[in-house]
């Protein structure tokens, strides 16, 4: 065991993860979460007897097949875990019936596509085309990019080579400039309610890939017993974690982090100082500010991040066997807008969570809803808690109102109903604006790259989707293993892993 100690703040995916490999390379590692549970936000939480899963929909990895999967093994996240590869990936209706099924079957895709919208033959090929091109394409995940030598450089450069002219074909361009091209208004809506407009299409190019070759599967159980199998690995390897613990400020002497002071008044000490938490609360509020450039300050002043959410919980007293299990959802629109927190809604799309039995009893469904949120608004709502609970239900009533109009009859059979706003992201996670997913994903994935440090100070690190473009949890097992090979090669000792027994 090294004599070197680690504080790390937040168990979510980063830090749980990179505790695992500092733990697996002799660090004695101890995390501070603010919550009472792990996984930061990907987690779970039950209301009358239904849980309500906030995070995995599909996990990259899933199945060798990609780099990450020996990652997931690595920190125990997926052994004996059961994988659910669906037919579809999304289903959307338009308002005259009309569907458009996504399926995870790139041939099928393509012979649908073509079917629906014949007038659009050249652009669907290319489409198709495109992520066909990427299925036997893997990033590597192995060694940190801050490692590579110019031999790494060498050998990823042959590796992409076959590549590239369809990663340079798409680079830079995002899914609504691709799409504004279509023709037909099923196919260009459908593909439009997959991913934000305004991130790169390779990053959905690259998610059909995945599902094509069946290596993004469905974790059976959700997201919060994932972050417990890892939580378990990590006590396994010997790290510690106190919850309900959270950070105030990351202590520093003479420009070197070398502890922490959490909110009740407690220092705690250690020779590394680790952040798994919000990006912005680190940067701006445990270290004041005073350690950022332009690069960094301007990307909180302008680069676009994921829109805070609504997510909308139902418990229905009802199966739901005559609806596909869907990985994304199904997306339909409304005949009759409903308004959600002063923002009109047309088309509405939900998860029937009925491919896993385990998030609801017998004979029922829970039923998941995110809709895009105004921070500010709700922000402001929650000053005054009458008001904060009233929004809260009118909510629940307009997203009820809408899913009568798919599922006539619905309403009677609600036995469940929860909001979580923004608001609430933030007081759990600490996450800025309640933001749940970081950074879009870059129009230029590959070549975009953020540091884990911070300038003019020492013996930290930042892990996590804050400091990886693009978010989502592979964001937090990648970092956490890329920091630990950083810190190793700073240390002179060789990175090693291992897998659990």
């Amino acid at each position: 065991m090294s004599d070197k100690s680690v504080i790390i703040i937040g168990a979510g995916m980063a830090g749980l993860c990179g505790g695992c490999y500092l733990q697996m390379n002799g660090y004695r590692t101890i995390i501070f979460e603010m919550h009472d549970r792990p996984g930061g936000l990907c987690t779970a939480w039950q209301r009358k007897g239904y849980t309500i899963d906030g995070c995995l929909h599909w996990l990259v990895g899933s199945a060798p097949g990609t780099g990450l999967h020996k990652l997931w093994q690595e920190v125990g996240a997926i052994k004996g875990r059961e994988m659910l590869n669906m037919d579809r990936f999304a289903i959307y209706e338009d308002a005259e019936g009309k569907k458009f099924e996504i399926f995870t079957d790139l041939d099928r895709l393509e012979e649908h596509m073509l079917q629906l919208a014949p007038e659009d033959g050249r652009m669907i090929k290319e489409f198709t085309g495109g992520a066909r091109a990427l299925v036997d394409f893997d990033m590597p995940v192995d060694k940190a990019p801050e490692l590579y030598t110019a031999w790494d450089g060498l050998k990823m450069t042959g590796g992409l080579l076959p590549k590239m002219r369809q990663l340079m074909k798409w680079k830079g361009k995002t899914t609504a400039v691709f799409l504004r091209e279509m023709k037909s208004p099923l196919v260009r809506e459908g593909l439009a309610s997959l991913w934000p407009p305004e991130s790169g299409i390779l990053f959905l190019l690259m998610t059909l890939a995945w599902m094509h070759k069946k290596t993004a599967g469905y974790p059976l159980g959700g997201s919060l017993p994932f972050a417990r199998a890892i939580e378990k690995r990590y006590f396994d390897l010997g790290g510690q974690v106190t919850y309900k613990s959270r950070v105030a400020k990351i202590i520093v002497k003479n420009n070197r982090a070398v502890g922490v002071r959490l909110v009740n008044g407690t220092e705690h000490r250690a020779d590394l100082v680790i952040s798994a938490a919000d990006g912005y609360s680190t940067i701006f509020d445990m270290l004041e500010g005073k350690y950022l450039d332009n690069k960094i300050k301007g990307y909180y002043e302008t680069l676009p991040t994921f829109t805070p959410l609504l997510l909308i919980g139902i418990g229905v007293k009802r199966r739901f066997d005559d609806v596909p299990q869907v990985i994304s959802g199904i997306s339909f629109s409304l005949g009759k807008p409903v308004t959600v927190a002063r923002t009109e809604i047309k088309c509405l799309s939900v998860r029937v969570h009925n491919f896993d039995p385990s998030l609801a009893p017998p004979g029922k469904t829970v039923l998941t809803v995110m809709l895009p949120a105004e921070w500010d608004y709700w922000k402001g709502l929650r000053n005054d808690m009458p008001r904060y609970r009233e929004e809260k239900e009118k909510t629940a009533d307009a997203v009820v109102a809408a899913l009568e109009q798919r599922f006539p009859g619905i309403t009677a059979q609600v036995e469940m109903r929860d909001v979580a706003t923004p608001v609430t992201f933030n007081r759990y996670t600490g996450n800025w604006k309640g933001i749940f997913e970081g950074w879009l994903p870059p129009v230029n994935p590959f070549f975009t790259r953020m540091d884990k440090t911070l300038p003019g100070l020492d013996n930290f690190f930042m892990i996590g989707q804050w400091v990886e473009p693009g978010g989502g949890v592979p964001s937090g097992v990648i970092s956490g293993r890329n920091v630990t090979q950083i810190i190793c090669k700073r240390d002179g000792k060789k990175f090693t892993t291992s897998l659990p027994e």
